[in-house]
């Protein structure tokens, strides 16, 4: 019989450090997890107890979800975030029970919607979710740039590129400012706090030896770009790779040479840490045609996820 039951934290971690570690092996994206990786990631501003669950059939644990009630969010959206059980029970219905009792559990708190974002690869997955009436609606792309052939332009000479003082909370009020901006027509954003800002900066139990650079054209803050290393991540696929997970002009200072300039900076920074390739995800449909301007400036698609929705 299949049991569904509430995450107990101090003590589920290793369960679900060992379920998700397998559930995404085969996902390009994936570098695993660890147990004070995940107890790290509880301490953050978003970490929600209520919604986490164990699968368990019989005495045996066979399954994972994270159904995610973002309640700053206007919209009444939830999140299916991990999710899955073991791949050999993937064919006996079990998956199907757990999307199911994670619909009802984000209706009975409240959500009007829930999406779900999953890797492209996972059909016995996507076929659960078309039988269940979600709606494919986005598709977002990881690309990935060679730093051996990144180009050599400098960027328009009247843009200056600072660092961000990462002790200062007046400039992580600002870059969070300027991130909210940046993003306010995006698909699923919401506006992020100063808090979340300063954890994801400082605290994420993943992406290290962050930086963060403005550009700044006259006396204005008009565009940033965060990067990190992934250590976990580049051990797990035996590559060395830096990330950029977040990058923005505002709307009035696009297409003048800022984002290629900041972009330029932040690919120099991660090569000069060592790594041999950059990271970054996009939405495929993003109204800024982002990943046309990183196509160009040499990334090129190596894996997707798809956005799936369904109104509750």
């Amino acid at each position: 019989m299949l049991n569904i039951r509430s995450f107990v934290k101090g003590v589920d971690e290793p369960i679900w450090v060992d379920i998700a570690n397998v559930v995404y092996a085969d996902e390009p994206n994936w570098g695993g997890v660890t147990v004070g990786g995940m107890i790290e990631g509880e301490k953050s501003p978003n970490f929600q107890l209520e919604g986490r669950f164990i699968v368990e059939l019989g005495e045996k644990t066979v399954g994972i979800i994270n159904a995610h009630a973002d309640k700053p969010r206007e919209d009444k959206k939830g999140f299916i975030y991990a999710f899955g059980a073991l791949p050999d029970l993937e064919e006996k219905d079990i998956e199907e029970d757990m999307v199911r009792f994670a619909i009802n559990n984000l209706k009975h708190r409240g959500m009007s919607s829930v999406n779900f974002w999953i890797y492209e690869k996972r059909i016995s997955l996507r076929r659960i979710l078309e039988k269940l009436d979600f709606k494919l609606v986005r598709t977002h792309s990881t690309m990935e740039i060679d730093l051996a052939k990144k180009p050599l332009k400098p960027g328009p000479s009247h843009i200056e590129i600072r660092s961000l003082n990462i002790k200062s909370d007046r400039e992580i009020e600002e870059l969070t400012w300027l991130q909210n901006e940046c993003f306010k027509k995006e698909y699923n954003y919401r506006p992020r706090t100063a808090k979340e800002m300063r954890y994801s900066l400082l605290k994420d139990p993943y992406l290290k030896r962050q930086e963060c650079f403005f550009a700044i054209e006259g006396n204005q803050k008009v565009g940033y770009i965060r990067l990190g290393i992934d250590q976990q991540y580049n051990k797990e696929k035996n590559v060395k790779a830096g990330f950029i997970p977040a990058f923005g002009v505002l709307e009035h200072h696009r297409r003048k040479g800022v984002g290629t300039k900041l972009m330029l900076k932040a690919l120099e920074t991660i090569e000069e840490k060592g790594m041999q390739k950059a990271q970054l995800g996009v939405d495929d449909l993003n109204p800024t045609m982002a990943k046309k301007f990183y196509e160009t400036i040499g990334f090129r698609p190596i894996s997707s996820y798809l956005a799936y929705e369904k109104k509750l």
